[in-house]
């Protein structure tokens, strides 16, 4: 077969947007010798805890394992009931399940394919230890009617907001709608710090200092319980036997180094600015395709603002062709690259093989049959998004 050639501003989903910022940062860090986890660390978790609006942040290697923390400090494990959505990478499932824990996976509202609040009810039982709800394609989920049920249950809430830094609800920044938030800075993501890494929240004192000490293998340094081997040189107490160590639990490393904090802060500072941009393009791409027979276009919440990591077209039932050969026009013929984010992670074979099948969420299950995503990043331009526009026009 010939190869097929995308160009770059026709990727699906296009992170890594640095400039001389991030460069000059990261020489920085070099010229003071790398460390791990440093006074570039601290400054960005302060820096990204005032952006949320919440007391604490603390970075972590991944949005996986910032959800696997989560899970830990709420001592998530084997008996244990987690609820999440069956749409979302499969990560959002797996950190739970590595815990030991049971997933249960609620069904979605068919205009955004967030979780819907209304079956979440329907699954809770007096095992339900965290509800995980995720901010899909960068736009937050129904919180109000989320957190009611939390609530009423006395159930814990971890968003997942690996799609939307910089979203909103009614006025609140993701991250600081649940107990606790995870955010992700993979390299497809709308900020990044080298290739991966991500960021816990919360505004409970406990959560945080659980979190921060499994982050860092449960360390505790000789002196006050809440210094642990995480910031800097300044958690080394000058006590007399201040090399002693003290280990609380099994925990793990899953500290971010100071040179990709670094790069975080400078990212930061530009999020607000990626995410008008992708609002300005997937509002042109909107209106380009506006009226267009057979495909339905984004809803947006009114009272929120979308961060649009992604852009997700439904084809009607009736549409011409095929989910599978419109996507592959795209792909072969007009070098688009869409994709399909997600297949349903209860019908995936590790999900399969803990006996989910089949008929568990049939919102999702038809959803997933016509839901197509197309390019959308900051790097989009408007003859980029006229040709994308044109192509999808020319298959309906």
């Amino acid at each position: 077969m010939e190869k097929i050639t995308i160009k770059h501003e026709l990727e699906t989903a296009y992170g890594n947007i640095y400039g001389k910022e991030e460069e000059e940062a990261l020489i920085g860090v070099l010229r003071n010798g790398a460390p791990s986890c440093g006074k570039k660390v601290k400054a960005f978790e302060d820096a990204f805890a005032a952006y949320c609006g919440t007391r604490y942040a603390l970075t972590v290697t991944s949005a996986t394992t910032g959800l696997t923390l989560a899970g830990l400090a709420l001592g998530i494990g084997p008996g244990d009931e987690v609820i999440t959505t069956p749409l979302s990478w499969i990560a959002t499932s797996t950190a739970f399940s590595a815990l030991g824990a049971t997933l249960k996976f609620c069904d979605v509202d068919p205009k955004t394919l967030n979780l819907d609040p209304v079956h979440l009810e329907k699954l809770i039982t007096p095992r339900t230890k965290a509800i995980v709800p995720v901010h899909l394609f960068g736009q937050c989920c129904d919180m109000d009617g989320i957190m009611g049920v939390a609530e009423k249950h006395g159930v814990k809430v971890i968003e997942d907001c690996a799609h939307n830094p910089g979203g909103e609800y009614k006025g609140r920044k993701s991250g600081s709608l649940g107990h606790m938030g995870v955010f992700s800075f993979h390299q497809q993501k709308n900020m990044c710090t080298l290739g991966e890494g991500g960021m816990f929240t919360t505004s409970d004192r406990t959560l945080f200092e659980k979190v921060l000490s499994y982050r860092s293998l449960c360390c505790r340094i000789y002196g006050p319980s809440d210094k642990y081997l995480s910031i800097d040189e300044s958690v080394h107490p000058m006590e007399k036997e201040y090399w002693k160590l003290f280990f609380d639990d099994i925990g793990y490393n899953f500290r971010m180094t100071d040179a990709q904090a670094a790069v975080g802060l400078e990212q930061l500072k530009k999020l607000d600015t990626f995410n008008t941009m992708r609002r300005e393009r997937a509002a042109k791409l909107s209106n380009m395709l506006g009226g267009v027979k057979g495909i339905t276009l984004p809803w947006i919440y009114p009272e929120g603002k979308h961060t649009f990591h992604l852009y997700m077209i439904q084809l009607a039932k009736d549409f011409p062709l095929s989910k599978a050969d419109f996507m592959w026009e795209l792909y072969t013929k007009k070098g688009i690259k869409v994709w399909s984010h997600y297949m349903p992670i209860h019908l995936t074979d590790p999900y399969r093989a803990r006996g989910h099948k089949e008929g568990e969420c049939p919102v999702l299950e038809e959803a997933v049959k016509h839901h197509v995503t197309l390019p959308m990043h900051p790097r989009l331009t408007d003859e980029a998004l006229t040709y994308m526009a044109d192509a999808v026009k020319s298959l309906c």
